[in-house]
């Protein structure tokens, strides 16, 4: 997990350099900086660093893996990975609750209020889909 917090955390500061090359840019361009894209790569730098320091505390609190070992094999990484949804419609219900709720934004509040309480139950239904059913445990 090093290599991967490494990876983000220089990709932030590359994304760092390029946005104060185009701050630079674009004000000497204009003679004013353009704000909005300005704005949206110092974001993308704030979340390549938030990866990149999330990947490197916890290569800390797990240890190494396989990937890190540059003489590992591939057969290193076998073995249990984790859980996953064979199948799930509640990712579905979600999207098209959270559609209807920010449609509400648009049409009406209390459209908005329906797409909230509809988007409150599917979290619901998505979290505990496997406590009930042909895959509880």
């Amino acid at each position: 997990m090093k290599v991967q917090g490494w990876l983000f955390l220089l990709c932030g500061l590359f994304f760092a350099g390029v946005d104060v090359a185009y701050w630079f840019w674009t004000k000497a361009s204009t003679g004013v900086g353009e704000p909005v894209g300005t704005t949206a790569m110092a974001i993308s730098v704030g979340f390549a660093f938030m990866v990149g320091y999330y990947l490197m505390f916890t290569a800390r609190r797990i240890g190494p893996q396989p990937e890190d070992n540059k003489q590992a094999d591939i057969s290193d990484g076998a073995g249990e990975i984790g859980f996953f949804s064979p199948s799930s419609w509640w990712p579905l219900f979600l999207c098209l609750a959270a559609a209807f709720a920010f449609a509400g934004f648009v049409i009406g509040f209390w459209m908005f209020l329906i797409g909230l309480f509809l988007v409150i139950m599917a979290m619901i239904g998505f979290v505990f889909q496997y406590y009930r059913g042909n895959f509880s445990h």
